[in-house]
């Protein structure tokens, strides 16, 4: 039986990311995430022109004449929503955390997936593979995807992006959309991203919380390592911490933003305020610029 918190949470989700779905993404879900390839239509006669290769011999054979292969679109696709849930997700200091954040972006993807009829799994990993969910389509589904993103008990707190990322190489085969929802203070998953890049449609989702990125002029303030457990008291009065700090982390992001875009990769940047709508609406509306072009 689901805990009440839980339930309300999951409830609040649903209400938020059907209305970002509907007013943000309705007709625009298709244009952006085409399908992977091609599918078997029907066969036709054969017309000079025709490509040779197309050729269906078996029933060209049956007929006594030439007949061709036919093919459309392969409209329905997987989405693979793979989402950190290492320990440094639970950090929050504006209205949601992380992980919260992390559960209404997947919620709004796996909506306005399931309004196209295409298939939603869920891969949540930290310092080892947690729990794998194989892509189904359905509200049902959907809701489950959503509540073990919110409920999930994690065995581990470091974070192993490379790890997840050869294991989803080895579970998902078809070519598919995956969505990677993290903050990336990982090491070492530059060969694995561009490796899983070349045969599926990979999106990056980076989830920054705004004291991650510029530090506040704070009196002494006692900081935790999330996923390492060390404490460390830090004076943010101090103008010279500040400065490095901020400017280390502007620098992690830009480093962070040029491999993306050595891949060719489409990139959505968000902060934990909860604030997400306009900034996904930007991504959609550019990647369909982009995709016409």
């Amino acid at each position: 039986m689901l805990d009440q918190t839980i339930y309300k949470k999951i409830r609040h989700i649903e209400i938020r990311s059907h209305k970002a779905v509907n007013q943000l993404f309705a007709g625009e879900y298709h244009s952006v995430f085409k399908g992977q390839g091609l599918e078997f239509y029907e066969v036709r006669e054969y017309v000079p022109g025709d490509d040779i290769r197309l050729i269906d011999w078996n029933v060209s054979a049956r007929l006594g004449s030439l007949y061709v292969k036919k093919f459309i679109e392969e409209r329905q696709q997987s989405i693979i929503l793979c989402v950190d849930v290492s320990a440094s997700q639970d950090f929050g200091s504006q209205k949601l955390n992380k992980n919260e954040v992390a559960a209404e972006i997947a919620a709004v993807l796996a909506f306005s997936a399931i309004k196209n009829n295409d298939l939603v799994g869920l891969l949540m990993f930290s310092d080892r593979i947690e729990k794998y969910i194989p892509p189904k389509r359905g509200r049902c589904h959907v809701l489950l995807v959503i509540k073990e993103i919110l409920s999930f008990k994690r065995q581990g707190k470091k974070t192993d992006m490379v790890q997840a990322l050869r294991y989803l190489s080895r579970v998902n085969k078809k070519s598919s959309v995956l969505f990677v929802i993290s903050d990336f203070l990982a090491q070492g998953y530059e060969q694995p991203i561009s490796i899983l890049s070349k045969k599926h449609d990979l999106i990056p989702v980076i989830i920054k919380d705004r004291m991650e990125k510029q530090l506040p002029e704070l009196p002494m303030v006692c900081f935790e390592d999330p996923e390492s457990g060390e404490l460390m008291e830090v004076d943010l009065r101090d103008e010279k911490l500040r400065k490095a700090y901020n400017e280390a982390s502007a620098n992690e992001l830009i480093n962070l933003r040029r491999f993306f875009r050595s891949l060719k990769l489409d990139h959505l940047e968000l902060e934990s305020d909860g604030e997400y709508a306009a900034a996904l609406n930007r991504f959609f509306k550019t990647r369909e610029r982009r995709i016409a072009h």
